[in-house]
């Protein structure tokens, strides 16, 4: 599960999917373990939920490269695209809504075309949350 953002400008609306995966960890107990991996330049914590064993992210890049640390991981984890879930802001949608999405294009999406470009597939699920335009 990874949390699209420009690392380091917390509390930014842009920023929003590494808001969700800090809030993920901490109800999976996994808050504390976060911990920089220098392979994936990211901020990695594992945990489970009901069975399955989750490797959440947070990117240390900005948003437009964030697909080069997504990748890596997946490389380091073995994992495919259809196994990865993208946390990301959406600007299309109203502040506060949600939307799952499966697969297709970026729409104009910086992290998500860094994504997809990194790994040579636009098959990962999508939490799309709604930001809203300023």
């Amino acid at each position: 599960v990874a949390g699209l953002g420009n690392y380091g400008l917390w509390g930014t609306r842009h920023s929003v999917g590494m808001e969700v995966l800090d809030r993920l960890a901490r109800q999976l107990a996994v808050a504390e373990s976060w911990r920089m991996d220098k392979r994936c330049c990211a901020d990695v914590a594992l945990a489970t939920a009901h069975g399955l064993e989750l490797v959440l992210l947070k990117p240390r890049r900005f948003m437009n490269l964030n697909g080069l640390s997504v990748a890596s991981a997946a490389e380091i984890y073995s994992l495919g695209p259809e196994d990865i879930y993208l946390v990301h802001d959406d600007l299309d949608k109203a502040l506060g809504k949600v939307a799952i999405k499966l697969g297709g294009s970026a729409r104009g999406h910086n992290g998500v075309q860094s994504c997809i470009n990194a790994l040579h597939s636009n098959e990962m699920t999508r939490l799309r949350i709604g930001i809203g335009r300023p």
